[in-house]
């Protein structure tokens, strides 16, 4: 008997409800509305489960995606039919690409009236079936408990998102006799490499002089065992951005991130190798892989082996047992020239990267380097960091260490607009006790700003530093490469921090470099949701480590159509903020 009563009073609502808690499921994020009315009904009524009453689905499938990143747990979002399912698609998008563990209830009109044009009517078998790895619909009270119990152990067991479309009024119906809440949650499997295929690998690396290791998210639990091949092999470990978080830390052979937003070290470190090997990565830049080099794949999904380079050899198999086993296979005595001369480059480039982060003189605009490398320093051991996409991922990436405590979450994958924020939520949500900061954008906070009002109705004491440079700073940078005037990038700002405060935020605004550290400070001290708005400068360019010869020749392009359209002033300014660097 479960807590509703008796199974023959329970409804199908009551049945979901009942299953979720079993599995451990303690909130759902969402919009109500009426096609999900007994679902909040029973919610009501179990008290076992919280309601987290977003302002738009699209943040709260964020939340949730957050959410079952931190705790490595099975989250939930629901979305009413019609657009407030459609809601939801933007953000499990972002769930399904970052690989994490989300079933999404879309709710659906009345099931007498599917197919015939009714009121909110779509389609959402087919709408969601694209960013999920199981999209099915109920249409009888019979199919929950294997519908629902399928969902759940496909998001779980594949690591994605699984909808569960529900029409509202199947939802009130009797639960089928005998039906359980109980769900048998799916053990996790070991991945063994195959022996022969991991003894060609170490045959292959054996006979390397220069191994570069990239990794990433599928390093994760794996630090340890991935450091000690790194050190048999005398090898630099190059992290992808979803790497970063496992592999930046304590490790004597990291050499920084590759990529667009990467360090000049890491780039080398992968182009003047003999032998890349991959693990646990698909990092999707083709132009940062070595052009020579013979390159080795370990990765637990097949599909991801040989995806963007051509493979040598490609081995399924979790990264930690291939680790594990390989590093015995490894043959001692290594020159360690090649690592040497890695690390050496990498210290040099964190050592001008660091440089970069200065303060400036007056009510000169903050240099957004600065403001985050502030941030790092004040924040806590094991705080949990989102990021917007564009520039502030940039700072993030280069400037908040991760130590092992500390958690970093983004739209990685999917690189959508205004991730940071409602990610920021689903954690603080998941990790009361912990500090959880979101490093904005000025975009990409107004993009889904309504959600600041969550934080405050759900008591979530997020902290938000917003990087407010008036422009889509990315996208500028993207549009001068290519040798275009900056077009439609330019935000009319208003006083973040004066909305802030109106919304129940403490509210803080920094003009000044030297007024920083205690904004931050006063922010990550208050006890609730707290924002400062930070006026950094928008001239301030953020290069990738290597600097193509059409990139050079479309900024040569822009600053000649810049002095021709009187705009050479522009062109003075820059060159002071990212050549002469005044202080």
């Amino acid at each position: 008997m479960g807590i509703f009563g008796s199974p023959k009073s329970r409804s199908v609502a009551d049945l979901l409800v009942e299953t979720l808690a079993d599995a451990g499921v303690r909130r759902i994020w969402g919009v109500t509305g009426d096609s999900l009315n007994a679902v909040n009904d029973s919610l009501r009524r179990h008290r076992g489960i919280d309601w987290m009453h977003v302002r738009h689905e699209e943040a709260g499938a964020f939340a949730a995606g957050a959410e079952a990143q931190v705790t490595g747990q099975l989250a939930v979002c629901a979305g009413s039919c019609g657009p407030g399912n459609l809601h939801l698609i933007n953000g499990l998008y972002d769930c399904q690409r970052n690989h994490q563990p989300v079933l999404a209830i879309a709710s659906h009109i009345p099931s007498s009236e599917i197919g015939l044009g009714y009121f909110q009517e779509t389609h959402p078998t087919e709408l969601f079936r694209e960013c999920s790895h199981f999209c099915e619909m109920v249409q009888h009270p019979h199919q929950l408990p294997e519908l629902l119990h399928r969902a759940m152990r496909t998001a779980i067991g594949e690591r994605g998102v699984a909808v569960l479309v529900l029409p509202g009024d199947v939802c009130t119906l009797d639960a089928p006799e005998g039906a359980r809440p109980h769900f048998a949650q799916p053990a996790p499997a070991r991945l063994l490499p195959d022996p022969e295929a991991l003894a060609e690998l170490a045959k292959l690396l054996n006979g390397s002089k220069a191994v570069t290791i990239l990794a990433g998210a599928g390093t994760q639990g794996a630090h340890d065992e991935v450091v000690a091949l790194a050190q048999a092999l005398a090898a630099p470990v190059v992290h992808a951005f979803r790497g970063k978080e496992t592999m930046e830390w304590d490790n004597p052979c990291d050499v920084g991130m590759t990529g667009l937003i990467g360090f000049s070290s890491g780039y080398h470190a992968m182009r003047e190798c003999d032998t890349l090997l991959m693990l646990g990565t698909d990092f999707p830049y083709r132009n940062f892989y070595p052009e020579d080099a013979a390159v080795a794949q370990i990765d637990r999904n097949p599909g991801a082996l040989g995806r963007r380079v051509q493979l040598r050899l490609g081995l399924v198999a979790d990264v930690r047992e291939a680790a594990t086993l390989l590093a015995p296979l490894i043959e001692p005595g290594r020159d360690t020239a090649f690592l040497e001369k890695a690390r050496e480059h990498y210290q040099s480039a964190r050592q001008d990267l660091d440089a970069l982060a200065s303060p400036r003189s007056g009510d000169q605009p903050l240099h957004p380097q600065f403001v985050a490398a502030t941030l790092d320093r004040l924040a806590a051991d094991d705080a949990i960091f989102s990021f917007d996409v564009g520039t502030p991922a940039i700072w993030a990436a280069r400037y908040l260490r991760m130590n092992g405590r500390r958690r970093l979450i983004g739209s990685f994958n999917h690189g959508s607009m205004a991730n940071a924020m409602p990610q920021a939520l689903g954690a603080q949500a998941a990790r009361p006790g912990r500090q959880v900061i979101s490093l904005s954008g000025d975009g990409g906070l107004a993009m889904l700003m309504g959600d600041m009002l969550t934080a405050v109705q759900m008591q979530l004491p997020i902290k938000i530093v917003l990087i407010n440079n008036g422009v889509l700073g990315f996208v500028q940078m993207e549009q001068k490469a290519a040798g275009f005037l900056d077009t439609n990038v330019s935000l009319r700002n208003p006083d973040f921090s004066a909305i802030a405060g109106g919304m129940g935020f403490l509210g803080l605004r920094v003009t000044r470099s030297d007024a920083l550290e205690a904004a931050i400070a006063q922010a990550l001290a208050h006890d609730g949701p707290a924002l400062v708005d930070v006026a950094v400068d928008p001239l301030e360019l953020s290069l990738p480590p290597k600097i193509k010869a059409e990139q050079v020749k479309g900024f040569s392009l822009y600053a000649a159509r810049a002095v021709m359209n009187g705009r050479g002033d522009e062109l003075v300014e820059l060159a002071k903020t990212n050549l002469l660097r005044r202080r």
